[in-house]
């Protein structure tokens, strides 16, 4: 004799069934999210907690009772994995929104002493701004600025990927790449 499901999984939306069928059967997708959709689905098929598990190749029914509980709360955002151990991120988007809004003013040449940013004078920026961030790392700054797409050039300034100014007759013109996102991942 089983035991009973403490939290039944509530009746899906046909949105919410289309969305964990499609993510179920993604071969390019990471594999967590992979299997937590394979064991809400198993569930929701009429399988234990124990069984839906060893179909998403997991061996823990108490783990997919726990899915199944925050799908009843949360809906699709329970697949997608969350914050998984190690020190809390320190930066969260307005700090790091204040970073890129530093790295997109244009340095003075007299307070900042420099005429193109690069790591060190936008960290010295930071500390000193009354707005700005003491603590900040080189390391972080380096991380804002990758993760939202820029890299250092050969020109030493940092650039968006796929944008870049081109002299023309008529005046500086900033030029889109298309292709650029399908040339990042």
């Amino acid at each position: 004799m089983t035991r009973r499901q403490h939290d039944p999984l509530r009746p899906r939306t046909p949105e919410e069934y289309a969305a964990l069928d499609r993510l179920r059967r993604a071969q390019s997708e990471p594999a967590s999210p992979v299997a937590r959709a394979t064991a809400v689905l198993a569930v929701a098929g009429g399988q234990s907690d124990t069984a839906a598990a060893r179909a998403a190749g997991r061996r823990s029914g108490d783990a997919v009772a726990q899915l199944v509980a925050r799908f009843n709360q949360e809906g699709l955002a329970a697949i997608v994995p969350r914050h998984g151990g190690g020190a809390v991120p320190r930066y969260q988007e307005p700090e790091r929104a204040r970073i890129l809004a530093e790295v997109r003013r244009p340095p003075d040449r007299e307070a900042d002493g420099t005429a193109t940013w690069s790591l060190s004078t936008l960290q010295r920026a930071l500390r000193q701004a009354p707005d700005g961030l003491p603590g900040v790392s080189t390391y972080t700054i380096w991380c804002v600025l990758r993760g939202s797409g820029r890299h250092w050039q050969q020109s030493r300034s940092w650039c968006e990927t796929g944008v870049v100014v081109r002299q023309r007759k008529s005046g500086p013109v900033v030029v889109t790449d298309p292709d650029a996102a399908p040339k990042k991942s």
